[in-house]
């Protein structure tokens, strides 16, 4: 099964810009929809946005306009690209295989503050 990395959190000012990766062990194409999550602190994890092996892409309403979701092929890499981060984007944000059997990573903290 490929696994799958998350990277690039950070500590990021309101307004500020930040790009997540997640890096895939094998062939990233091999994975139907790789899922875009976080986990703010004392709230449910909510799903941020998704992209299919076909290019398919989809976000939240929440994120819209201020996320992307883009991938590179050579590198089997998906990234999250985040812009005009505000204080309540602050959170773990993970990358999964949306398979019910996938399992999730460690995750990456994103944390918006002055």
């Amino acid at each position: 099964q490929v696994q799958l990395v998350e990277s690039g959190g950070g500590l990021v000012q309101p307004g500020g810009s930040l790009r997540l990766s997640c890096k895939a062990s094998g062939n990233i194409y091999s994975i139907s929809t790789i899922g875009w999550y976080r986990q703010a602190p004392g709230k449910e994890r909510e799903l941020v946005g998704f992209i299919k092996a076909g290019g398919f892409i989809n976000l939240s309403d929440s994120v819209k306009g201020r996320f992307t979701i883009s991938r590179d092929a050579v590198e089997n890499t998906v990234y999250l690209e985040m812009s005009s981060l505000r204080p309540d984007d602050t959170a773990v944000y993970y990358c999964k295989d949306l398979s019910p059997e996938a399992p999730w990573g460690q995750g990456t903290q994103v944390t918006v503050s002055l």
